[in-house]
């Protein structure tokens, strides 16, 4: 249980590009962990910071009312982590059908992101299983 978790982290912490991979996801999930949900929904790819560039982002959510009166638009928050310290960021909010929503685990993102792309998830296309 407990004990074997612990292990584990304590393993993982002395890899060293491992360890700052390894700890900066797990302070992301702390900082962003409410309870037991994660704040994020989905992972997913932004035109940030200017067209034609893409940043990996994490879909927050999608209800606001204001905003969405005031833009005239369907709009969804997105958490743009800065690398390699991914607790901080920027938060954006872009109309709906501008965000490209990934298959990727909400894990595997904030990986991808602190590993500053070289942890790259595995990928099998049209849903087919994916080797873990």
């Amino acid at each position: 249980g407990k004990r074997m978790i612990e292990c584990v982290d304590a393993a993982l912490l002395h890899v060293p590009l491992l360890n700052k991979v390894y700890s900066a996801t797990k302070q992301v999930n702390e900082a962003l962990t409410s309870g037991n949900k994660t704040a994020f929904k989905t992972v997913v790819l932004v035109e940030f910071p200017r067209a034609g560039s893409y940043s990996i982002g994490f879909l927050t959510s999608d209800q606001h009312d204001e905003v969405q009166r005031k833009t005239n638009e369907k709009v969804v928050a997105v958490f743009v982590p800065t690398t390699p310290n991914p607790t901080a960021g920027f938060l954006i909010i872009v109309p709906e059908d501008k965000v490209i929503k990934l298959e990727m685990s909400v894990a595997e993102g904030i990986k991808y992101v602190v590993s500053l792309g070289a942890i790259t998830p595995e990928f099998a296309p049209s849903g087919g299983p994916r080797k873990s």
